[in-house]
C-alpha cells in the first residue's frame, strides 16, 4: 500500500541492467514485462503524471551489490515508460532526481510525484517498506 502521489515499482530483472550486456532482441520480454509493471503500478496508485512533472526516484536495491545509479536509472526506464503510458503523457518533458537508498528484501523503486502542494512524505512509506508491510 503506498502513499498518494508515489508509485511503486519492483526491482527491475537484472537482464535490464546495461552492464548485463545482452542483446536488446533477447531481452525484449523483460523489457515488455517491466514496462507493463510500470503501467499497472501508476494505475494501481492511481496517480496521473503531468508531462512536466518532477519524479524522486529512490532506489532500494535487494542486496549489498554495487551498483551505478546511472545503470539502474537505465534499468526502469521501461518501468517509466509504462508509467509515462498509463499517464497518457510523453516522458520528455520530465526532470528526475535519483538516490540509493538502503537494500530491503526483494528490492523495489519508488517514484514520487511532485504536486503543486509539494512533495508527498516518502518516509513513512519507506519505514514500512523496510519493515516488510508494504507490496
Amino acid at each position: 500500500m503506498t502513499g498518494a502521489n508515489i508509485i511503486h515499482l519492483p526491482w527491475p530483472p537484472k537482464e535490464l541492467s546495461p552492464n548485463s550486456r545482452k542483446d536488446r532482441r533477447s531481452t525484449t520480454d523483460k523489457r515488455r514485462g517491466y514496462r507493463e509493471a510500470g503501467f499497472f503500478a501508476a494505475k494501481a496508485a492511481g496517480v496521473v503524471v503531468p508531462a512536466d512533472a518532477k519524479l524522486s526516484i529512490m532506489f532500494y536495491p535487494p542486496d549489498a551489490v554495487r551498483r551505478d545509479l546511472d545503470n539502474m536509472l537505465a534499468s526502469i526506464k521501461a518501468g517509466l515508460d509504462g508509467i509515462a503510458q498509463a499517464s497518457g503523457v510523453d516522458d520528455y518533458g520530465w526532470s528526475l532526481s535519483i538516490e540509493r537508498k538502503e537494500k530491503i528484501k526483494g528490492g523495489a523503486v519508488l517514484v514520487q510525484v511532485a504536486t503543486d502542494n509539494g512533495w508527498q512524505s516518502i518516509g513513512d512509506v519507506a519505514a514500512k517498506m523496510i519493515e516488510g508491510a508494504v507490496e
